[in-house]
């Protein structure tokens, strides 16, 4: 069961010779000579969350490659105040490096030194931070002259002044009377400040919005499903996608929220979105009858002055699996069949990698890039998925994959045009679904799938099951190297049960990429060989980045661990309270390295419990469905949220006014009133012999 569950979790440039790796570049050279011209200035920056409109995320600084990367250093780190989960891309201009941590707080340091030069505390309404369904997490801030953009936890857009992290305006994006979350980052195009939402886990109706930069002011706002048909229609749009939807669906808020991935073509002037998941997960309670459901994980392409849909193309028709296509979306120039085509490339998170024309939204190709067993292949006449017999579970469990996790999630992927190839942090994953029997829609959950099966469910024997497609990966994870022109990957490196990070690639025939286990490490773009790692003691997530100052190329990435795998996965157990740090690294850098360390366990002691057997099982049925998410498996933490078989006394004594009574809210513990005295009491025995089954095994 856990290990089912914890797979879830989760312009061309030309080389020069020293990309190869034959000879190095001079340690004072860096690619262009980035003070020349203001386009290399440019490039020497980070200044968008992707690098640049496109999200490649591939930077033309070489100083650092093949040949001369194993001479990485330490120059400076910065400790962020975090506790938890770091996803953040950091955005660096003028010499001054801005980054996002946990509960949307906001900083800024010298590029060079790392001296903190201001630190902006978002004061987030943390009784909201419950309602963010994987960690309250946030992926970072754009950039727009004088100022820079946050996308608060509780709903909020706030414009912060970029020389001092004072706020300028500050506008409420969300209706908080509803369960909406903001975790993404910001987009800064055509003059307008971008920014979408989370929450369909919860129950709400996505959409994105665009703002005045100087104002803050709600310039358009698109609705991505269409809302109750008896009032008007809000576009178009949304008018003709109403028919591909059946029930009450606007009662249970309907899902498609916009929660991270974005690209923009500046000169098609077109805004490009991922949507997510249905709300509830379970099209049959969702729309009863079936039918596409637009437009639940899709790709749509936005006029940017109007926000109007210019095209649209669904990856998940009749989303059933929490198969979002909220992940990252990149742009890139490719020869097709020796056409020249402008494509927009995405690897969503059911299992296939889409090539289409990002100026009509046609579908150039779609093949597996994991091992999935929901689809046993693709039309190319309709350009739709064909389901598997098993797709449509019903009140038995079926495993299916990938599972909500998907084959790659929120983590950003890079293309490199020298190579031609997209760098993926893939993951195989499965995940045992059935409908919830209970169903009931709250702003607490709205899934409608039965998620945490009792322990020893039985799995559907393997002739009941119709084979699906695609190259299944070694282990739950993976680097992959993708190439989108042949559908096929050119190499993989194995990470097995450990999670991978964000991609970065540059120039210098490298990409990097942090891990779960700690381990940063430096790879040939072209080939996959590990040419440079190092541990930094704690997990990783965020994506790296570059840029040059005065002739000098760094690189910098976030490190703490957090988010679904850290929050249930429970990896690396052993970085307990483990701070968030920032590390810059460049050549020779001579800084004494540090890496993080969490601080030691408290000690077990025995605390009498006279719980029946059968008390204790239903503490571990209530925790199975309410608390794992945070806690982790049978309350084994991940160390970033309190691991609770190693609570305090007085914490035991006292659980029922923390999780009923809400003691904690302002912590981020949610307030579970709708329990009874004797379900806390259930919950305390089932603690309570996980810690006498802890201390019994040490």
């Amino acid at each position: 069961m856990r290990s089912v569950l914890a797979a879830t979790i989760g312009g061309v440039v030309l080389l020069s010779s020293a990309c190869s790796g034959d000879t190095e570049t001079p340690a004072d050279v860096v690619a262009g000579d980035a003070s020349a011209a203001g386009s290399q200035l440019a490039a020497s920056e980070w200044l968008m969350h992707g690098l640049d409109d496109a999200e490649t995320r591939f930077s033309p600084l070489d100083q650092i490659n093949a040949g001369t990367v194993a001479r990485l250093g330490v120059v400076w780190h910065y400790d962020t105040r975090s506790l938890r989960g770091l996803e953040a891309t950091p955005l660096i201009r003028d010499g001054v490096l801005y980054a996002t941590t946990s509960w949307s707080n906001a900083f800024a340091v010298d590029a060079v030194t790392g001296q903190e030069l201001w630190y902006w505390d978002s004061a987030a309404d943390r009784v909201r931070g419950a309602r963010a369904c994987c960690d309250v997490v946030n992926r970072g801030v754009a950039l727009h002259e004088d100022k820079i953009f946050v996308g608060v936890v509780d709903g909020r857009l706030v414009a912060l002044d970029a020389a001092t992290g004072e706020p300028v305006w500050d506008v409420q994006t969300t209706d908080v009377s509803q369960p909406y979350t903001i975790t993404g980052a910001p987009r800064v195009v055509d003059g307008k400040v971008i920014i979408g939402n989370g929450g369909a886990e919860f129950g709400v109706r996505g959409y994105v919005s665009a703002y005045d930069p100087e104002t803050g002011a709600l310039l358009w706002r698109t609705w991505t499903v269409p809302g109750d048909p008896s009032l008007p229609f809000e576009s178009a749009a949304l008018e003709a996608a109403a028919s591909t939807w059946n029930g009450r669906w606007w009662e249970l808020g309907g899902g498609g929220t916009v929660w991270d991935g974005m690209a923009y073509d500046p000169e098609a002037d077109l805004l490009y979105v991922g949507t997510g998941n249905g709300s509830p997960w379970n099209q049959a309670i969702r729309s009863p009858g079936g039918g596409d459901n637009l437009y639940l994980s899709s790709i749509l392409a936005l006029d940017v002055e109007s926000g109007e849909i210019e095209w649209h193309y669904q990856t998940t028709p009749g989303d059933n699996w929490d198969y979002t296509a909220v992940q990252p979306l990149l742009l890139a120039d490719l020869t097709i069949d020796g056409r020249e085509r402008q494509t927009i490339l995405q690897a969503p998170k059911n299992g296939f990698f889409y090539v289409l024309d990002r100026l009509s939204g046609e579908l150039i190709s779609a093949e597996p890039y994991v091992g999935i067993t929901w689809a046993k292949g693709f039309d190319r006449t309709t350009g739709r998925p064909i389901e598997t017999a098993q797709a449509r579970y019903g009140n038995e469990i079926t495993l299916l994959s990938p599972g909500p996790g998907g084959g790659h999630n929120w983590h950003p992927m890079s293309f490199n045009p020298a190579t031609g190839l997209v760098y993926i942090p893939a993951q195989q994953s499965s995940f045992p679904y059935k409908n919830d029997p209970d169903f009931v829609a709250t702003s607490r959950e709205n899934l409608g799938v039965a998620i945490v099966p009792p322990p020893g469910f039985p799995e559907r024997a393997a002739d009941a099951y119709e084979p699906g497609i695609g190259p299944t990966l070694p282990g739950a994870n993976a680097l992959l190297a993708w190439d989108p022109v042949s559908q096929a990957a050119r190499w993989q490196v194995d990470l097995g049960n450990v999670p991978g990070g964000g991609t970065l690639t540059t120039a210098g025939n490298l990409v990097f990429q942090g891990r779960g286990d700690g381990l940063f490490v430096a790879y040939s773009a072209d080939r996959g060989e590990k040419l440079w790692e190092l541990d930094l003691g704690n997990g990783i997530l965020a994506p790296p980045v570059t840029f040059a100052i005065d002739g000098r190329q760094y690189v910098s990435v976030l490190v703490g661990w957090g988010s679904t795998a850290g929050l249930f996965g429970g990896y690396p157990s052993d970085q307990y309270k483990a701070e968030g740090r920032l590390y810059t690294f460049a050549l020779d850098g001579a800084r004494d390295f540090e890496p993080v360390r969490g601080i030691p366990r408290p000690g077990l002691t025995a605390i009498p419990s006279d719980a029946s057997e059968e008390q204790i099982a239903n503490g571990a049925a209530i925790y199975g469905e309410r608390c794992y998410m945070c806690h982790g498996f049978g309350a084994v933490g991940g160390g970033q949220i309190a691991d609770l078989r190693y609570s305090t006394a007085e914490t035991y004594a006292t659980i029922d006014t923390i999780v009923r009574g809400g003691a904690y809210e302002q912590l981020g513990m949610p307030r579970f009133d709708f329990l009874t005295e004797q379900d806390t009491a259930a919950l305390r025995a089932f603690l309570l012999a996980q810690r006498q089954a802890l201390i019994a095994s040490q």
